[in-house]
């Protein structure tokens, strides 16, 4: 197949639409199920890139829930805690491959980010992977292949419509790409760098400790940079992403966002959440939506008589702001990544009530003396990296 006709681009008016190689060459991707469109190819290609990269400097099986063309999650193989399996949905976590556990990290960070995502496998797709992704809501997935059994149970999807794309995973774009603007033609060599081990050697700050999974979990923190709408900053713990900014004009926003959402992973751990007592048969959508409300400022929404009834047995206590805060405090060993240099000790201070303690960014700025003084004010250790990871 040289060209795939799509229904249309990223609007319905916008037509005529297709997917080609410049080359004339064969597509590498063959759709196996349903009719994907522009935008899930976008975010298909991009997601494959993701995993690819953390696959390869991992050497685990990884996972990515794209979404609008920037990740909601990316996640390596890790087994499950029991509470992560518990606030991921999965509670048979014990029988999941380590390709089925990356994607319910990918998934189960952002969940509300998450919904009608479309995946991105690094491995052969298996059954595992596959009932998981059968339970929620997507709209496809992207892998070097799968499974019979998998197959069957993917194409159930969406009354059969469900998206299901395989890739070439030898497949090797030229070195020069290209886009239009205004019918404009842009052109520039691939972003092929490669995030290894001495990608953070260069540490700045007065603390230097960098224990190896720290490392692990900038290099996931970059590589998802790599492909993250810029401005974006990405926390990471244990593994995965937790907290992803994207598409930000201001990077301190970039880091607040990033940050909220890692605190609502977090305070999705504590009891008061876990044990909240949902209605029998309430959809996993209805149950991510008032777990969101509760823990954050319009708890009221789901709390108020009248609304709480529709979603839980008894009326849950408020979680206070002192309880939250107390419990957020708990949170440590984190990794940052920043795609470009952080201009103030803002973003530092922001990123140290989220539990960061390790950091990674290009530096360069007129301001990094103050950027390094407020690192070493919490005992962070900030590497510089030199190379800045925009993506557009």
């Amino acid at each position: 197949m040289k060209e795939l006709q799509l229904k249309y681009g990223c609007n319905p008016n916008q037509k005529p639409s297709r997917i080609y190689l410049n080359s004339g060459d064969e597509l590498p991707i063959d759709v196996l199920n349903g009719r994907p469109g522009y935008i899930n190819f976008m975010d298909a290609l991009n997601g494959w890139q993701l995993v690819s990269e953390l696959k390869r400097a991992t050497h685990l099986p990884a996972a990515t829930s794209f979404k609008h063309v920037s990740p909601a999650g990316a996640a390596i193989g890790l087994p499950l805690t029991d509470k992560l399996a518990k606030i991921y949905w999965t509670d048979d976590h014990e029988s999941l491959t380590p390709l089925a556990a990356a994607y319910a990290r990918a998934r189960g960070a952002d969940r509300m980010s998450s919904f009608g995502d479309f995946i991105a496998l690094s491995d052969v797709c298996d059954v595992p992977t596959a009932r998981l992704i059968q339970k929620e809501v997507s709209d496809g997935v992207i892998a070097p292949g799968y499974e019979p059994e998998a197959l069957e149970i993917l194409k159930s999807k969406k009354k059969g419509a469900y998206n299901v794309i395989q890739i070439d995973p030898s497949y090797v774009p030229e070195p020069l790409e290209h886009k239009e603007i205004f019918g404009i033609v842009f052109e520039q060599g691939r972003n092929e760098l490669n995030i290894a081990e001495d990608f953070f050697d260069n540490i700045v700050t007065k603390e230097k400790a960098l224990p190896d999974e720290a490392k692990r979990d900038l290099a996931i923190s970059m590589i998802t940079l790599k492909y993250t709408q810029s401005n974006s900053v990405c926390y990471v713990k244990d593994g995965q992403a937790i907290g992803i900014g994207a598409g930000q004009q201001s990077r301190i926003h970039c880091t607040r966002l990033a940050g909220n959402k890692a605190d609502n992973w977090w305070l999705r751990q504590h009891e008061k959440v876990l044990n909240l007592p949902f209605i029998s048969g309430i959809g996993r959508a209805d149950r991510d939506n008032a777990i969101d409300n509760y823990i954050g400022e319009d708890y009221k929404d789901v709390l108020n008589d009248g609304a709480w009834e529709r979603i839980f047995t008894e009326k849950p206590q408020i979680f206070t702001c002192e309880e939250k805060r107390e419990w957020l405090n708990q949170l440590s060993g984190v990794s940052l990544g920043s795609d470009a240099f952080f201009p103030f000790g803002d973003n530092i201070e922001r990123a140290h009530r989220s539990g960061v303690s390790y950091i990674a960014e290009p530096g360069g700025s007129v301001r990094d003396d103050a950027v390094i003084k407020t690192c070493d004010k919490y005992g962070i250790v900030m590497a510089f990296t030199g190379i800045r990871l925009f993506h557009h």
